[in-house]
């Protein structure tokens, strides 16, 4: 019998049951889709490290002999270690593409990983084992030659293979954030083709006991002076680029989803309470025909239990198979890996556990309190509330106001529960929009910041290694351009390492420092300037001392910290050349950048880019959060709508007696619509005024764990306030529309029966 009268109310009241089902299903299905998508590429970049066996730690030295592997042996931690001699070539294509070169020793670290052709073999002089992303950019195949020029050499080669490496996962060029596969790429070949009679082994990849810092404190120790840097896994720039991805992804897979479960169980508990309100007499008279608490209670708690279970089951399998697909395209263009795959965890499955449960909980809270009641008591309707009159009421002005103010403030006061359910809905809504539409500020602000705040350049020229100092000053001349130095660093504070960049500006005005609100900052010719996220890393301030050195150098400099700049993408020092001079450190130019558009090709340069190919990078480059941004703006507005349609219906059967007794008294259909939508509006402003600081918190969080590379501050503009609350009041104002067949079909009769 009551498995039939489930069925029944399902039928009857299926829009509500359906917000069930829906809510369970939306709150899983956000949480297990982003969360699959950032697992996935967890767990895939996890395995192509695991079967390429990645070092985890690369030592730089130009000295790599027998003997010099003998003593890294006797530092006692060092379990794997691979020669490698690491050079960059051009390859013989009219656009003479830059491509990194491996002689390796073995392959047994950082392996080559094949896709197509034969595995890579020690001992083949003739063959090159080639990047998948170049040789499909360029249309080569296994079986082709290709030529390779570097230092006095230029070698031509077979292609054996085609495949990846752990070790470009993220491969871009100095001057673009995103690859251009057609103009760089990576090569592996025996040691045994190199050309020359001994290899020059100048990197060591070596596996390792331990922590990186005992390790790197080891080398320091033993091999002070023997070595130039050493780059432990988590600083390799591939690995490092990667991993802030991966931060980014986990951060809003940790952060949204959470909203949606947590307003998910505000809708559970506010529709079980209703639908249970509602059948208060039909439970009396179940109670009254003989049937048992238990059985009543048990009945009650299926229909969420039920609905929960299907939502949640159902979110589990679309989430992870739809939206992590929608993410990897764009991804799949920048970063490179042999598979990508959304992976499942057991937090998706405790996150439904979960929600089945408080389900249950809900449904057992909502009905409990009727079974202290005689079965006499629970077959009449409850009788209404009633409340005195508070300090507010007795004041001179509340009579004057009219009586749809009055009224609604009555109904919330009496119902201040519902009233709570309502502003905390909205509440969630509205901090999920807000924060959504502050990412889109925050990355449009990025970008303002960076390309148009700081650089004033429209060129910038990357200068050749091999280029003399006179062919870099005739380019510059040329092109009536300033010359700056741009270098990978690591900065040191008591115990804490950081990685990061040196900017040495020779008296330019195209590249401006800025503070944390885009002011122009002056950074004299004997000053030094450390970036405001590196100094919050480093946890130092102005007057402070720290020691750095450039990577590739193990020459360590203490300098003090005299000024402090912000920077959305480079963390590190500014400096100018005569500093990197007094500093005893040579002032080597990296760039020249100039106000004009530079297309012709000059010897000394190796790359040009202006500032729009860099936009354009960007943008490339934050697609994937675009994306991201978009679901989450759509998933907030469903979202809105289930919410404020939900806790409308909790609000319309509350008060259902009370507008029956209106239109007893003649109030028409227009009338007690605005009525509702008074308090409605009310209850959405307050919601969102409250959300506002709310979503800005959240975003406040998600920034500040974006990695260690960028610095946004959390802003929204008012623009994306406004559009906000139009979204936000316009939902609010649609669910009521809903609400006016209900008020014209309203059966006056049956509301206001009362044995009171």
């Amino acid at each position: 019998m009551l498995k039939k009268k489930m069925i029944r109310d399902i039928r009857k009241h299926k829009t509500q049951f359906l917000s069930i089902f829906l809510m369970a299903f939306l709150g899983v299905f956000v949480f297990a889709g982003v969360g699959g998508e950032s697992v996935g590429l967890e767990v895939n970049v996890d395995k192509f490290y695991d079967d390429t066996n990645l070092a985890d730690g690369w030592i730089y030295s130009n000295y790599i002999n027998d003997l010099f592997l003998d003593q890294i042996y006797c530092l006692g931690a060092t379990d794997q270690m691979e020669r490698q001699l690491v050079v960059d070539s051009l390859a013989d294509f009219s656009n003479e593409p830059e491509i990194t070169l491996h002689f390796v020793e073995n392959n047994t670290i950082s392996k080559f990983y094949l896709i197509d052709g034969e595995a890579l073999d020690i001992n083949d002089k003739n063959g090159v084992w080639l990047d998948k992303s170049f040789a499909d950019a360029k249309g080569l195949k296994v079986g082709d030659n290709i030529t390779f020029e570097f230092a006095d050499y230029k070698i031509e080669k077979e292609i054996k293979g085609i495949g990846y490496s752990p070790e470009y996962v993220y491969h871009a060029s100095q001057s673009s954030v995103i690859p251009d596969f057609s103009k760089l790429g990576f090569a592996y070949m025996s040691y045994k083709a190199f050309p020359g009679d001994t290899v020059p082994y100048n990197v060591l990849n070596v596996k390792f006991d331990g922590t990186a810092e005992n390790y790197n404190d080891l080398l320091d120790y033993h091999m002070g002076g023997y070595y130039n840097s050493f780059v432990e896994r988590s600083e390799h720039a591939s690995v490092s680029q990667f991993s802030e991805e991966m931060d980014q992804h986990q951060m809003m897979a940790g952060i949204f989803p959470v909203v949606f479960i947590l307003i998910a169980m505000l809708i559970l508990l506010t529709t079980m309470t209703r639908i249970i309100a509602h059948q208060r007499t039909q439970i009396g008279i179940l109670k009254a025909c003989g049937f048992k608490d238990k059985s009543i209670m048990l009945h009650y708690i299926s229909y969420g239990f039920w609905l929960v279970l299907f939502g949640s089951i159902l979110g589990l399998i679309i989430g992870p198979l739809t939206l992590p697909k929608l993410f990897y395209p764009s991804m799949s263009s920048t970063y490179i890996l042999p598979s990508w795959e959304p992976a499942w965890s057991m937090d998706f499955v405790y996150v439904a556990l979960a929600m089945i449960i408080m389900s249950v909980l809900v449904s057992y809270y909502a009905v409990k309190s009727i079974f202290n009641e005689n079965p006499a008591d629970t077959i009449r309707p409850k009788a209404p509330k009633v409340s005195s009159s508070g300090m507010i009421e007795k004041l001179g002005f509340f009579k004057h106001l009219s009586f749809n103010t009055r009224w609604n403030y009555r109904d919330a006061k009496r119902n201040k529960f519902r009233a709570l359910m309502t502003i905390i809905g909205v509440i969630g809504c509205t901090a999920l929009l807000v924060s959504a539409f502050g990412m889109y500020d925050g990355m449009n602000d990025l970008k303002e910041w960076e390309f148009n705040q700081i650089n004033h350049y429209d060129s910038k020229l990357v200068i050749d290694d091999g280029a003399s100092i006179s062919e870099v000053d005739d380019v510059a001349d040329e092109v009536n351009g300033d010359k700056i130095m741009e270098s990978a660093i690591e900065i040191e504070s008591d115990t804490i390492k950081k990685s990061g960049s040196l900017l040495v500006l020779n008296h330019t005005d195209l590249i401006t420092p800025t503070d944390y609100d885009w002011n122009k900052i002056k950074i004299e010719d004997d000053e030094v300037s450390i970036s405001q996220k590196m100094a919050n890393m480093l946890g130092v301030d102005v007057g402070d001392t720290v020691k750095w050195h450039i990577m590739g150098s193990d020459k360590w400099i203490k300098t003090k910290i005299d000024k402090i700049h912000s920077d959305p993408t480079s963390q590190g020092f500014i400096m100018s050349a005569d500093k990197l001079e007094d500093l005893d450190l040579n002032y080597t130019p990296t760039s020249v950048v100039t106000t004009e558009h530079v297309t012709k090709n000059y010897t000394a340069i190796k790359t040009a880019n202006s500032i729009k190919d860099m936009t354009s990078s960007w943008d490339e480059l934050t697609e994937a959060m675009w994306l991201l941004i978009y679901i989450l703006i759509f998933f907030a507005s469903l979202l809105a709508v289930v919410v404020l349609y939900n806790l409308g219906l909790l609000s319309f059967t509350e008060i259902e007696r009370e507008i029956a007794t209106l239109k007893v008294l003649g109030f028409k259909t227009k009338a007690l619509r605005k009525l509702l939508l008074t308090q409605n509006l009310w209850f959405t402003t307050i919601g969102y005024l409250l959300g506002i600081p709310v979503g800005y918190y959240i975003l406040k969080i998600m920034w500040e764990s974006s990695g260690d590379s960028f610095y946004i501050l959390p802003s929204i503009s008012l623009m994306n306030l406004v559009i906000t609350a139009i979204i936000t009041f316009s939902l609010s104002i649609l669910v009521n529309l809903m609400f006016s067949r209900k008020i014209k079909k309203l059966d006056m009769v049956e509301s206001l029966k009362s044995a009171e």
